[in-house]
């Protein structure tokens, strides 16, 4: 099945066929899983700087590289693990980001009790409620950043968290399910 045809989008995943299948099954559905979760973070910090088509297309070699970003592995990684991944295929080559992932995997253990309470976190910043917003018309009527998402940003820098402010904090957000910003028309649009 090609998931271009027959339904109407968000814009912004054009007729990639890796961007559709993405915003159809993925974005914007909410998300519990701490894990899941985790590695999101990671791959929004990744992607500072970048589209991300280009995280989505690298995401499968970033799992193997990140070992499936599962914090007790990356909170353990050596100097030369980290080095060493500079050598991997599909990975952003950038220090200060590989840092940061091993980084924030230390803060999920040091500051959680395991990834459910880590999950409980993050949702508890999401809105109150959807019902009362408006629906965007266009992309233009997106925000790219809230108080709620400037509040998950300072609590997350708060435990030791890098690469994360309240722009990317509020695409992860979106992402994940804790806003629903699919476009009025788009066929994902709950109402």
């Amino acid at each position: 099945m090609n998931p271009v045809i027959d339904v109407t989008r968000c814009g912004w995943c054009g007729d990639d066929p890796l961007y559709c299948r993405y915003h159809d099954e993925e974005w914007g559905v909410p998300q519990r899983d701490g894990r899941v979760l985790f590695e999101k973070l990671c791959l929004e910090g990744l992607q500072a700087g970048l589209s991300w088509i280009t995280i989505l297309r690298r995401r499968d070699d970033l799992r193997i590289a990140f070992d499936g970003f599962e914090p007790d592995r990356l909170a353990a990684w050596t100097d030369e693990d980290r080095l060493a991944v500079l050598d991997r295929p599909g990975v952003i080559r950038h220090r200060g980001k590989i840092e940061a992932i091993c980084g924030n995997a230390r803060a999920v253990i040091d500051e959680f009790e395991g990834l459910d309470d880590f999950s409980r976190f993050v949702w508890s910043f999401a809105p109150a409620s959807d019902a009362e917003r408006r629906r965007p018309e266009t992309s233009n009527d997106l925000a790219t950043e809230t108080a709620e998402s400037r509040r998950l940003a300072s609590a997350l820098k708060a435990r030791g968290f890098r690469f994360i402010g309240p722009v990317s904090a509020y695409a992860f957000m979106q992402s994940m399910g804790l806003v629903d910003d699919h476009l009025a028309g788009c066929h994902r649009a709950t109402s």
